[in-house]
């Protein structure tokens, strides 16, 4: 589902993200990182590290590479809107409130949740916001990007409450988490386009 908007800027902090995530889970396959890095409801407040470093350990080779596809996709496009350090954060900020999701809907606190699915949905939230009109597939129907978010909140809302082994209250939360971090952003962004039409007033 890539989008048809072109970006003007070289990204390569997604690239780097995507290179670090790809090494960690190579580590996966030699050392038992899971045991040690996973986020596992019951004992979240005894591991508290594990709200972080489980946003980088996958599943299986189908885990890891849809989720680097659509970090790819997704973060590439957002890397020319903001600058790095909300980058990061948005990333960051939004798996963490993705595990705290699962900590509170997980019908068995003792099934471990691990995966970027999360901090991904938060950049897709803060895309929507940032870029409503971009053109996204989804389904390979074209769509603007707020009316794909729309549906990933209506559906990921929906599944949270049929079981399955996928992290829907994750992936809401980071989408939710991305979407008021956008709106934080395109203030921010509004405010200093103002001020500096003011300072060239001045001058």
């Amino acid at each position: 589902m890539p989008f048809t908007t072109t970006s003007r800027k070289r990204s390569m902090l997604t690239i780097y993200l995507i290179g670090f995530i790809t090494f960690v889970f190579i580590l996966q396959q030699f050392l038992p990182m899971e045991e040690y890095g996973d986020f596992i409801p019951a004992e979240a407040f005894e591991r508290p590290w594990t709200f972080v470093t489980s946003i980088f350990l996958h599943a299986d080779i189908e885990h890891i590479f849809f989720n680097m596809f659509a970090l790819f996709i997704f973060g590439t496009f957002l890397e020319t809107k903001i600058d790095a350090k909300d980058y990061i954060l948005i990333f960051l900020i939004s798996g963490i409130f993705g595990n705290v999701a699962y900590l509170f809907i997980a019908s068995d606190p003792t099934i471990p949740g691990l995966g970027a699915s999360g901090a991904i949905y938060g950049i897709m939230g803060c895309l929507a916001v940032l870029a409503p009109t971009a053109i996204v597939y989804f389904l390979s129907v074209p769509m603007p990007m707020f009316l794909a978010a729309i549906i990933w909140a209506v559906t990921e809302f929906a599944g949270i409450f049929v079981p399955s082994d996928i992290g829907h209250a994750a992936h809401f939360a980071g989408l939710i988490i991305g979407v008021i971090y956008g709106f934080y952003i395109k203030r921010y962004q509004k405010e200093l386009k103002v001020s500096q039409y003011f300072q060239r007033l001045t001058f």
